[in-house]
């Protein structure tokens, strides 16, 4: 990550930092060889609004946008899924194996980490452009953050509700 507050995560050694329009609230990585497919302003801009829908203006947030190997990775070594998946959330404030959090780090609320192949081949899947899907995902990741789930039909409700809000809010 780019501070020594934000917590450290292995995920792919092919990154470059874009620090993106969102001065010190959010910053994207994204690895070189998606670099020009990948708006990380837009993807900001989505993370914000996410965040200031649930009334957080002061939050930090990272987004990696990496292969699909890593997030397989990831998959496989915090939620025991083999595979990849479209996206994975890290909040920096919930206790996870592997990770570091300091104290003083209130602000910062975690990691969302997209894999790009898996990410191009849903949207072209679903019909989407590639564009939209990064973003619903970032919208997704934040909301994890947050504190939303979808393990239940109740919660899967409400947070598809509110991420349908807050993208028809940003481009709707």
């Amino acid at each position: 990550m780019c501070a020594s507050s934000r917590t450290t995560m292995p995920v792919s050694r092919k990154q470059s930092e874009v620090t993106v329009s969102v001065p010190d609230r959010v910053v994207a990585q994204v690895d070189a060889a998606f670099e020009a497919e990948v708006d990380a302003d837009d993807l900001a801009r989505a993370v914000v609004a996410a965040l200031a829908a649930e009334g957080d203006a002061t939050s930090e947030v990272t987004i990696v946008i990496t292969d699909d190997d890593a997030v397989a990775a990831l998959n496989r070594q915090y939620r025991g899924v083999d595979g990849p998946t479209d996206v994975l959330s890290f909040p920096a404030q919930d206790p996870t194996p592997g990770f570091v959090t300091a104290p003083a780090a209130a602000a910062y609320l975690g990691d969302i980490v997209i894999a790009f192949p898996f990410t191009r081949d849903q949207a072209i899947e679903l019909g989407r452009p590639l564009s939209e899907e990064l973003r619903l995902l970032a919208v997704h990741g934040a909301l994890h953050l947050l504190g939303y789930d979808h393990a239940e039909p109740d919660e899967e409700a409400a947070m598809w509700a509110r991420q349908d809000a807050i993208l028809a809010g940003l481009f709707g």
